[in-house]
């Protein structure tokens, strides 16, 4: 799940220990947090541009993972991946989207980056 993936980057890139750090910050309870990392609730788009901000992950990049995220119908996610191949094709080699996993690789880049 992508949410997952932008709350590690967003904790790693703060130097973070729990997540009710990323709560604080978020200004939510900390169940909220655990609510969006098992998938109960999602990251709202000002929440996910706010993390990534923090994670120093292109803002557009946090977008469309979330967005692919909330989607369960096929055609919409085929729309999403379609968007993230445009993405592909204009230099961004490090994104792949994989939607049945619901992971974004390039989050898993950028938390090596952070390193």
């Amino acid at each position: 799940m992508y949410q997952s993936k932008l709350l590690d980057a967003y904790k790693k890139a703060q130097n973070y220990i729990q997540d009710k750090q990323i709560a604080h910050d978020l200004n939510v309870d900390a169940s909220r947090v655990s609510e969006m990392r098992k998938g109960k609730r999602y990251i709202s788009d000002s929440e996910a541009l706010f993390l990534a901000d923090g994670a120093g992950i292109d803002p557009q990049l946090a977008l469309l993972g979330c967005h692919a995220d909330r989607n369960d119908n096929p055609h919409i996610k085929g729309l999403w991946e379609s968007i993230a191949k445009k993405w592909n094709s204009q230099g961004l080699q490090a994104l792949a989207v994989v939607f049945g996993a619901g992971t974004l690789t390039y989050i898993e880049f950028a938390l090596h980056r952070l390193c």
